[in-house]
């Protein structure tokens, strides 16, 4: 395990500052458009930009990594995201914003299919759970320390901008230096929607609507705690523990969906976090002027339930796939979870705006419910799949991009097991 981490050293460490760059940026500017009197509206629109810079920078720097090579591609894009970082302090607007957000969008797609690339060039078959499980810490366990930054300086000032920025420049630093043969890369080609959805209509729905909540979750939980009154501390708690809610379900729920029928799995997890998101809504309404602990456990439960849905989509998928069709079928179903995306913070936003802080988690609610509901539907008009038809399941990022939604999953999960067994051995003996 640690010859396997120690080779991919410098993509965790560059990998890892810049998602506290982007957590950062991304609470503070909830935050920083709620003071500057930004409407409810133009804040989802600026929180959606970065969805739709995402999905644009996901479906063209593919091709661009493949004729410039990947440390090149690294460089330009955390440096132009470093510049649009210090820009937000610069031109304080919705539409400037917007547009910077975009961009930021953009390069971090980019960034993520460099890092992705990278790690499958240069996992084997005995490294990649090891590596991947490391992967998902580092995204995860960056996005949710960040949220502590915000305590360094008052979000009023232009500081925790600079701070965003250096943060992201630092990240060259060990890609740059470290980094030796350029790996091989090759863009699949995505598979068609509506061969996807005849394949895997649950897979499909599930995927878009799970990066609708999960982006809804990512970009407006820093509004909506500023907007009920949480001071910067408590935004920091109340957004980080959606975070480390993920980070502490995706493996079970992941194993169980192995053991059992997945679709009941997923339709049981999906109704989970509405019934999670209806309990958040319940906790704030009961929060007085302490510290919100329940809304804390609320949001850590929801994260739980929502962030591993896009895992468990993947996996149902698969199911009904061979190791070929899951190469193509992986690039068009991140497409869709990023369609869901844009439309995740917009949809928010609106519901905000009609019916105050309580249509955050009715949103989120809803848009799980409706998964549920569909989940339902499918397992009235498709028998269920055996068990020992079953593939593996992996934990994946939301945000992931084609070259890890592709790593061989049977070889991820059974060098998983390995390295569980052997962290036990030592237990066991004692």
């Amino acid at each position: 395990m640690l010859v396997a981490v120690k080779s991919a050293w410098a993509l965790f460490v560059g990998l890892g500052m810049l998602m506290l760059g982007n957590g950062l940026q991304n609470s503070l500017l909830g935050i920083r458009a709620g003071q500057e009197a930004f409407s409810t509206e133009a804040t989802g629109l600026i929180m959606a930009s970065y969805y739709v810079g995402l999905l644009v920078g996901a479906l063209v720097t593919p091709k661009v990594v493949g004729n410039v090579g990947h440390v090149r591609v690294f460089a330009a894009l955390a440096s132009t995201a470093s510049t649009a970082a210090l820009l937000h302090a610069v031109f304080v607007d919705p539409w400037s914003w917007s547009a910077m957000r975009m961009v930021t969008g953009f390069c971090y797609a980019g960034l993520y299919v460099v890092a992705e690339s990278w790690l499958n060039d240069r996992a084997t078959n005995e490294t990649r759970g090891t590596l991947l499980s490391v992967y998902m810490l580092v995204v995860l366990g960056g996005l949710a320390a960040s949220q502590f930054l915000l305590n360094l300086a008052d979000p009023n000032s232009f500081v925790l901008f600079v701070v965003a920025s250096v943060l992201v420049s630092m990240a060259l630093v060990p890609i740059s230096v470290s980094v030796a043969p350029t790996p091989d890369f090759t863009a699949p080609e995505p598979l068609g929607l509506r061969a996807l959805y005849r394949t895997s209509p649950l897979g499909m729905i599930g995927a878009m609507g799970t990066g609708m909540a999960n982006a809804a979750i990512y970009a407006m939980s820093a509004v909506y705690a500023g907007a009920v009154g949480l001071s910067v501390p408590q935004i920091a708690v109340f957004v980080s523990a959606s975070i480390l809610g993920g980070m502490a379900f995706q493996w079970p729920i992941g194993r169980l969906s192995d053991k059992l029928d997945r679709r009941r799995v997923l339709t049981g997890v999906t109704f989970a976090g509405a019934l999670a998101a209806v309990a958040a809504s319940f906790a704030a309404g009961q929060a007085g002027s302490g510290e919100p602990i329940a809304l804390y456990a609320m949001m850590f439960l929801l994260g739980g339930m929502s962030l591993p849905m896009y895992s468990l989509c993947i996996a149902h998928t698969n199911d009904y796939l061979t190791p070929k069709q899951m190469v193509s079928a992986s690039g068009t179903l991140m497409m869709v979870g990023g369609a869901g995306a844009v439309f995740g913070p917009i949809a928010v936003s609106l519901l905000m705006r009609q019916m105050g802080g309580e249509g955050f988690f009715i949103c989120i609610g809803a848009v799980h419910a409706a998964i549920g509901i569909f989940a339902l539907y499918r397992m009235l008009r498709r028998a269920p799949l055996p068990l020992e038809e079953q593939g593996a399941s992996v934990p994946v990022a939301s945000t992931v991009s084609a070259p890890t939604a592709t790593l061989p999953v049977e070889a991820i999960r059974d060098q998983m097991d390995r390295d569980l067994a052997a962290m036990a051995g030592p237990l066991r003996r004692r």
